[in-house]
């Protein structure tokens, strides 16, 4: 059964693999919203050009057929003068040279397209109902990407929600308690190196997940981290 939503939104999904097209289209149609999927980059243009007033998210493979990479984001942002909100999807971008590029471009985060279908619409709620989730207040990039979590002996996989410079929220239904010492390992999109940082959990919600502080990061990964916020925080808005 469909469930119900205070704002229904029209959500564009472009990949060409049909897997992922059709887990996030049934996903947010279950929630209720609208889902179109697309499969090339003329199929996308052409949806921007007829539909441009009614779409109010894009997720976006960057390896598209006929027009791939940040070419084609740049097409898109020619059609819609930079209005429409675009996530791209995390597993097709190439290098951090395009994760510049595209932060220059207005593009509002990172969604891992292979996400458990249960972290799907959480992964896109800042973007779907961003006045719920004020980005201005403070410098972080919401991200849709996976995250390990060590505690104790324990090793556990869970959605990051947003990075900061200093720590990362986490999507799970088993928080810690605040306080608790944990590690955390994680890639940024664009990244080949894994970032691993010690930390505290600063909060904690079973219907959200928890907020970690970084204690300790190695030097390499506080400088890709610092870039990677610097880069969309301050040249998105």
């Amino acid at each position: 059964m469909t469930a119900a939503v205070t704002s229904a939104k029209t959500v564009l999904v472009a990949d060409d693999t049909a897997f992922v097209r059709d887990r996030f289209k049934t996903a947010l149609e279950n929630a209720g919203h609208k889902a179109v999927g697309v499969k090339s980059a003329a199929e996308l243009l052409a949806r921007v050009r007829a539909d441009l007033e009614r779409i109010d998210l894009i997720l976006l493979d960057l390896r598209l057929p006929h027009q791939p990479g940040v070419d084609l984001v740049r097409a898109i942002r020619k059609l819609d003068g930079g209005r429409l909100p675009i996530l791209v999807f995390s597993g097709t971008i190439a290098s951090a040279d395009e994760v510049r590029d595209l932060a220059a471009l207005g593009i509002v985060g990172y969604v891992n397209e292979y996400s458990a279908v249960q972290h799907i619409l959480p992964s896109l709620a800042p973007h779907l109902y961003p006045e719920s989730f004020n980005r201005r207040k403070s410098p972080r990039v919401v991200l849709g990407t996976p995250v390990q979590y060590r505690f104790g002996s324990t090793i556990a996989a869970a959605l990051m929600l947003n990075l900061s410079r200093g720590g990362v929220a986490i999507r799970t239904t088993s928080p810690l308690a605040s306080g608790s010492p944990l590690g955390v390992r994680f890639r940024l999109p664009g990244s080949k190196h894994d970032i691993n940082a010690e930390g505290q959990v600063v909060w904690s919600d079973r219907r959200s997940g928890m907020g970690i502080r970084f204690d300790e990061v190695e030097a390499a990964g506080q400088s890709l981290i610092d870039a990677f916020v610097n880069a969309h925080f301050f040249t998105s808005h």
